[in-house]
């Protein structure tokens, strides 16, 4: 590994890393340049996910797109092919099997023989990287919108090699995204630099007229996520990509549940982001917003699991979100079936139309909580460009290491666990406990006053347990976690 600096890498570092890269696995000889970029230059511009979402951003439509992956090429193009036809989406994925995420494509192979015995998926996902350039291609030409891989992998780097030459024209995640949450014992400059590979891939296929769409994953361990640690991440993975010539970017956020603050955590995103992008002088970039739905606890009745969704449907319209990631009725069970997940998609669209051309209007609230958001996001930004002495990627691996950035129920050895969070009194989650963030005392007064008011509504102390009962509580039918009330009226 090279030395961590947030600096585009030359044609001879990428190269050079490329041909390691490659070896990985066999299907890595079949990438080609030479034949990759004139595929993709020829992919037509309703199959093109950047030119999609950039499309949809300027017609101020939200989009649908769900999560799916199965094992089997012919399995999985049907199951896409039933979302698109049956369910309406508007955006396809290809959700990455968890032996890809570690890079243990042997593992893979065997899963794939055993799939075919079984006639069913034995994988949790598709391996792109076991069925190559060649199996990803048949899953391109087998349906008319546009394709991501969306995964949870550390070093996705021959992933994204193999998929983006395979018609795969978005990736989701990042360094920090796609690591903190997902693994215990990669550190964040290993995962920041595997993932600047990944960008500067994307960039190079930019500079040969190729679109390519890069998403670092909005709701991080999707559990009580304060709006600013989120942005923070996004921010920070966004403004790297942009280094490496990534020019389509979307940035994501995870619903936490109350309405104001979930539509100003995606404006507050979106508004400093795109500030940052022109302080720093990036051109041509393209900024556009995904709203996860409710990421948490889901309840096991399927009628609750559709109020769940459709919530999740209208503030992202609401919000004026890009995309939308659907949830399915079956999300307390497990892998959904293809009908459920087309009946996600279905109430999805329907909220989404429905809403069409409709904002939050703006308030003093809402103003308010933008504002508190962006205050709270550049206590963290500054600190981080601090520690760096102007160096992103520098100062992000410092930050991890002080606890200036810190993510709630993270896994990660890398990531200090201090900073815990609970809901606020109307079902905001604030800071309960800030660790080492370097919030002023004006930011830890605010939140701490607005957590001393649910304590008192509540009557009892503000705490752990506090966050404890909000995990649990809209898989039992509410947003706050009360203590006494009626869960499941």
């Amino acid at each position: 590994m090279g030395k961590l600096r947030n600096k585009k890498w030359t044609e001879a570092e990428f190269f050079e890393t490329r041909e390691e890269v490659l070896k990985a696995w066999p299907t890595g000889k079949d990438v080609d340049f030479n034949e990759s970029i004139p595929f993709l230059k020829s992919v037509p511009e309703h199959k093109n996910f950047a030119l999609k979402l950039e499309k949809a951003k300027k017609e101020g439509v939200t989009l649908a797109q769900p999560r799916a992956g199965v094992a089997l090429i012919d399995k999985h193009i049907e199951l896409l092919q039933f979302l698109q036809n049956e369910g309406g989406a508007d955006l396809l994925p290809s959700t990455i099997d968890a032996y890809t995420r570690q890079n243990r494509y042997e593992e893979c192979e065997k899963g794939i023989e055993e799939s075919k015995k079984a006639g069913r998926s034995l994988l949790n996902g598709f391996p792109g990287v076991n069925h190559g350039v060649a199996g990803c291609r048949q899953v391109y030409e087998a349906v008319d919108l546009p394709l991501e891989l969306r995964h949870g992998t550390p070093d996705s780097r021959l992933l994204a090699e193999v998929m983006h030459a395979g018609g795969f024209t978005s990736n989701e995640g990042g360094g920090i995204s796609y690591n903190v949450p997902y693994a215990k014992s990669v550190s964040i400059e290993k995962s920041l630099y595997d993932w600047q590979y990944c960008d500067r891939l994307v960039g190079f296929y930019e500079e040969n007229g190729v679109h390519i769409n890069r998403e670092p994953f909005g709701p991080l361990t999707g559990t009580l996520v304060p709006p600013s640690t989120s942005n923070v991440v996004a921010i920070i993975e966004a403004l790297l990509a942009a280094e490496q010539g990534v020019k389509s970017i979307t940035v994501g956020y995870g619903q936490c549940g109350n309405l104001v603050q979930d539509v100003a955590a995606i404006r507050a995103l979106e508004e400093q982001l795109e500030e940052y992008i022109a302080k720093i002088g990036y051109k041509d970039v393209v900024v556009t917003t995904v709203f996860h739905q409710w990421m948490g606890g889901f309840p096991q009745d399927e009628a609750k699991a559709f109020g769940v969704i459709a919530w999740g449907s209208a503030t992202a319209a609401l919000a004026g979100a890009t995309k939308v990631i659907v949830k399915t009725p079956h999300e307390a069970i497990g892998i959904p079936t293809k009908e459920a997940n087309a009946e996600g998609i279905k109430t999805t669209k329907m909220v989404l139309n429905m809403l069409e051309g409709q904002r939050l209007p703006e308030s003093e609230k809402l103003k308010a909580e933008i504002e508190l958001i962006k205050a709270e996001t550049q206590c963290m930004m500054d600190k981080i460009y601090e520690l760096g002495m102007g160096d992103l990627a520098v100062g992000t691996v410092k930050a991890f290491d002080m606890g200036i950035i810190d993510i709630p129920f993270g896994p990660s050895k890398y990531n200090k666990g201090l900073m815990m969070p609970a809901r606020d009194y109307e079902g905001c989650v604030r800071y309960l406990e800030c660790g080492n963030i370097p919030f002023t005392k004006e930011i830890k007064d605010i939140n701490r006053s607005r957590l001393e008011r649910r304590a008192k509504d509540e009557n009892r102390e503000v705490g752990f347990q506090m966050t404890v009962d909000d995990i649990f509580a809209v898989g039992l039918g509410k947003l706050i976690g009360r203590p006494n009330q009626n869960q499941n009226k």
